[in-house]
Order: C-alpha cells, then structure tokens, then sequence
C-alpha cells in the first residue's frame, strides 16, 4: 500500500481525481466501483470539471455502487443512490445502460444481491475501486467481525455504521446494508482508499500499523498489490506511531 499524506482536503481531492483520471486515460472503459460519504465528494466534484473540459474521456466510463442503505426508499434523499446521482453518475452523464446498482429496498434483498453478483461477474473485474474508511475500520458496508464475507451479501449494520451522517436525515432509517464483498473489493485492478476528518485518527492508526484482522476490515487491503492510500493531515495519526507493513504470509 502506497501511504500518502495531503495536507488539506482540498489537495488530497485534486490529488485523488488525478489517480482516478490516469486510470480512465489508461483505459476509458473502465468499470469504476463508487464509494459514498464525505470523503471522495470533493475528488467526485474535481472529475466533473475534468468532464466539462473532456467529456469524451467519459464517454465510456462504466460505474458500479459500493452499497447501499437497505429498508430506505429509493427516493429518499439521503440514499446512497442519491448522493450518486448527485455527486458522480449525473455529473458525469453516465447512462442507465453503463451503471450497476443495488436497489435500496428491493422485494428480496437476498435476491437483489445474486443480481448484482452476477451484474458484476459479467461486468467486472472492477478496474478502479474507490473506498472511503469506516470510523470503525468497515470497507464499504463489510462490517468488523469472526468472519468476512467474500461476495455480495447483506450486511447487519453496526451501531456505529447507524450513526453515519447519510442516516440522519432519513425518515425510513434502514434495516441492514447491501455491500460489495471483500472479495469483490480485492479482485480490483487499482484500489485508491481515501481518508479524511479529524475523527478517523483513531482507525487509521490501526489501519497503518499493517496488522490485519476481520476487526478492522480496511486492513486486507494490504493483501492488494496495487492500493494508493490517500490520507488528509488532520486524519494522520502522531508522527511517534510507526507505519509498518504488514507481516509477510
């Protein structure tokens, strides 16, 4: 994993829509795997103005969502769905035809999940994965736990997956999550993990001590080979913690 540290939000959002930029020029049918929440916004409004200088580059471009709230109404304003729509899949013109996405309150949400498994086996692999990091070390909506989950499956939420900002304005608070697996995740070509806020020091110290555990879902991410891990300054944990890599297998 390749540790950068960005000393504004700002720098570490240009810094990410320009890895992501680099990867769609590479290949511009790319099948880009979105995350949600507070910390790729900024790198999701820098790739629109790229998109509004080259819209051709996008042309192309192919997404898949990471997960979504479940038991919440599709038309809630705070789905996962909608902060797409708002941030990342409107913006950038991305047709119904070039998009893969759980419905948050499908008739069967066992059902839903082998639909998008099988979406994403003919769609995939994902080329490049955009994550974001869980105040409790969660990788999308795979929770801390024994076990975890390697395809795409329900997840029971944890307390603090309830307590996400996306959450609180909802009427219909939801029930469970449907998340990409860690598998899926790690069968990536490119991994760019983004972490921002003052309030992920705690976790991203545990993140880089290199340690990995099914506690701390982030952390297989050192099993990849190819991960850029962009961190905001106020998220760096103190210089006296050592960045150590992760135990050889």
């Amino acid at each position: 994993m390749r540790i950068i540290k960005l000393n504004s939000y700002d720098t570490l959002s240009q810094e990410a829509a320009s890895l992501i930029l680099k990867e769609i020029k590479k290949n511009k049918n790319a099948l880009l795997c979105a995350a949600t929440g507070g910390s790729p916004t900024g790198a999701y409004g820098s790739l629109k103005r790229d998109f509004d200088l080259q819209p051709d580059l996008f042309s192309n471009l192919r997404v898949i969502k990471l997960d979504e709230w479940g038991g919440v109404p599709i038309n809630d304003p705070c789905t996962c769905e909608q902060y797409l729509k708002d941030h990342l899949t409107g913006p950038l013109h991305i047709d119904s035809n070039r998009y893969i996405a759980f419905h948050s309150n499908p008739g069967d949400p066992l059902e839903e999940c082998g639909r998008i498994q099988q979406e994403l086996k003919k769609a995939g692999p994902i080329d490049i994965c955009i994550l974001g990091l869980g105040i409790n070390g969660h990788l999308a909506l795979n929770e801390p736990g024994e076990y975890l989950e390697t395809g795409v499956h329900m997840a029971k939420l944890s307390e603090s997956s309830l307590r996400h900002p996306m959450i609180k304005a909802m009427a219909v608070k939801p029930s469970y999550g449907l998340t990409l697996g860690i598998g899926d995740i790690l069968q990536s070509v490119f991994i760019l993990l983004i972490i921002s806020g003052a309030n992920k020091k705690e976790i991203t110290a545990e993140l880089l001590s290199g340690k990995i555990s099914t506690r701390l879902p982030a952390s297989f991410l050192w099993l990849h080979p190819n991960v850029v891990c962009l961190i905001e300054q106020e998220s760096f944990p103190p210089d006296k913690l050592p960045i150590r890599p992760p135990t050889k297998i």
